[in-house]
């Protein structure tokens, strides 16, 4: 008997799972479309209010990741791991003197030395990524630049901003906070050097498992990392926005492997990339939806229908090993329906009891049973939404990554798998208790 319940729990645990992996489901790929909307809105809001920006990076040289397995070949790409390149800050007076110019903010951008790695498995064998743990943004601290243009965090949750003049202190993002475990007024070391956090602020769209950054003065940045003088992002502010177009030719020309130049036409394309990509992505998931819904409609009857049978069987079972006990009860008087009441009731109890261990695996394993049973739903993660360089550049290469979707069992969902146990445990033992009731008290009493 203690094996048929188990059975018979492993089929209501189905029943119990499914419906909630479906409903995990639908409000992940609602959450998506609510995300996506949100942050297109927010970025194309962005983009416009900074047309007269000119954003002009460094470029990159490409390397490899650590750790490749024995015989990959010599050609695989890099997948966005670079060697950091800087330029000289001369260059910010030679653009300043274009006509047209207005600002032009320089930034030096470098990766930590502390690293966090990643071991993937590929058909060649495995590999490990390592990257830096966190990206330093050395910020150059001018009243004016900090006033007139968005070149700090400006969501602090606790502690305060930077300010001009600033030195030896930092504002630090709440995850990488997390990851140290420190708060406002601690010290960090960076490069060997300690700085007091002064700021926490909140990456915009991002959590625990986002982009990791440390904001402070430029001059800083250039000692501890041996850089003074260089600068890795430049931003350029033109007078008006018909100056863009001929202030972007007169960089690229004079800077064609030092620079690469962003422009509000630039981000504009961009964001109608990410649009489409978004699209797409948000289509394949409804369609994976629609699928799983269909095999989850499938399976659950598939499941019925085992737990009917499972409870059929078993009471057919029982109806037979206990043929002379029915003959005795109906020799002493008991009636077709005292008989038949009976059963359907030890066939109900029996079902109950299943329901119980059903609920006991669901709330134990509903993520791994809903993952085997139900096709994934592919989405983007929440906490690494699409994040653009300050303007543009995809810079969270995990734009694709699957998210992994909470499975919750609420109460209406437990209670309604006990009722399903109930009528199914009634309807399994309908045709033995039937079969029961109609045994001939002098053939029971015959049985062997």
């Amino acid at each position: 008997m203690l094996l048929v319940v188990i059975a018979l729990g492993f089929s209501m645990a189905i029943m119990i799972c499914i419906p909630a992996g479906i409903v995990a489901n639908q409000e992940a790929t609602q959450n998506l479309s609510e995300n996506y909307e949100s942050m297109i809105s927010d970025m194309q809001e962005e983009i416009n209010e900074t047309a007269t920006l000119i954003e002009c990076r460094t470029s990159s040289r490409q390397g490899r990741f650590a750790g490749m397995p024995s015989g990959m070949p010599e050609g695989l790409p890099s997948f966005g791991f670079g060697q950091e390149v800087f330029v000289n800050e001369t260059v910010v007076d030679e653009i300043r003197s274009i006509e047209g110019v207005k600002d032009v903010v320089p930034f030096l951008e470098v990766s930590s030395e502390e690293t966090t790695s990643e071991t993937m498995d590929t058909p060649r064998g495995s590999f490990t990524i390592s990257r830096p743990l966190y990206t330093i943004s050395g910020v150059c601290l001018i009243s004016s630049f900090i006033d007139s243009y968005s070149i700090l965090p400006t969501n602090i949750t606790a502690g305060a901003p930077l300010h001009e003049g600033d030195s030896g202190v930092l504002l630090i993002s709440s995850n990488l906070s997390d990851y140290f475990g420190v708060e406002v007024g601690d010290k960090v070391e960076s490069y060997g050097e300690y700085f007091t956090v002064v700021g926490i602020y909140e990456p915009a769209g991002q959590g625990t498992s986002g982009t990791r950054q440390v904001y402070m003065s430029i001059s800083d940045t250039q000692i501890i990392t041996g850089n003074t003088g260089n600068s890795s992002r430049l931003d350029v502010y033109a007078e008006d926005v018909s100056d863009v177009d001929g202030i972007a030719e007169v960089i690229e020309a004079a800077y064609p492997s030092e620079l690469h130049v962003t422009t509000y036409e630039d981000r504009l394309a961009n964001l109608e990339n990410m649009q489409e990509m978004y699209q797409t992505t948000l289509e394949n998931s409804e369609s994976t939806l629609s699928q799983t819904q269909t095999t989850a409609f499938q399976e659950i009857v598939i499941a019925i229908g085992a737990t009917s049978l499972i409870a059929l069987f078993t009471m057919l079972y029982t109806v037979r090993e206990r043929t002379k006990e029915i003959g005795v009860l109906k020799a002493i008087g008991f009636s077709n329906w005292s008989v038949m009441s009976q059963f359907m009731v030890e066939g109900m109890l029996m079902s109950l009891m299943a329901a119980v261990v059903g609920v006991v695996i669901g709330i134990v394993g509903a993520p791994i049973l809903s993952s085997l049973l139900l096709p994934h739903v592919s989405l983007f993660p929440t906490q690494g939404e699409r994040q653009f360089g300050q303007w543009g550049e995809a810079t969270n290469p995990g734009i694709f990554q699957s998210e992994s979707t909470a499975i919750a069992l609420d109460p209406q969902t437990l209670l309604l798998a006990f009722g399903a146990a109930v009528l199914l445990g009634a309807f399994g033992s309908l045709y033995p208790a039937w079969k029961a009731s109609r045994t001939s008290p002098m053939e029971a009493l015959r049985h062997e």
